[in-house]
């Protein structure tokens, strides 16, 4: 069972095989507008209220999660699918600190950004009739 955390560092220091790493990932994502939340016990990073993106850590692996993964372009095709149930969400995945190319994975963090604010924008044109 998963331990629960209350901050995002004690996140970190629960997956300390893998901290130094996510606090990249991290850097990275906070350098956007994305707020960086706490949600199921694991870095959640929103715009508008929006999950947009999460970090996960697990025994062989750690990974940032993209809610809406599957609209995303993947022409570095990087992104993984969790599982049949997960429709929309992708991953891109890393065993090591030396896996993240910080430039890649700010590039899909952008993307994922910028699709974000289409469906926010797309929403509110249907809902003024434009």
């Amino acid at each position: 069972m998963m331990q629960k955390v209350n901050s995002i560092e004690e996140y970190l220091e629960v997956n300390s095989h893998f901290a130094e790493a996510l606090d990249v990932l991290r850097q990275i994502i906070n350098s956007t507008e994305l707020v960086e939340t706490l949600k199921w016990n694991a870095p959640v990073y929103t715009l508008n209220g929006k999950n947009v993106l999460g970090l996960g850590a697990f025994k062989n692996h750690f990974s940032i999660w993209f809610f809406n993964g599957v609209f995303l372009k993947d022409e570095r095709k990087v992104l993984v699918s969790a599982n049949k149930k997960t429709k929309a969400l992708r991953q891109m995945r890393f065993e090591s600190l030396h896996d993240i190319d910080k430039a890649i994975v700010l590039a899909y963090v952008k993307e994922a950004i910028e699709n974000q604010n289409l469906e926010k924008n797309y929403k509110l044109a249907v809902k003024i009739k434009l």
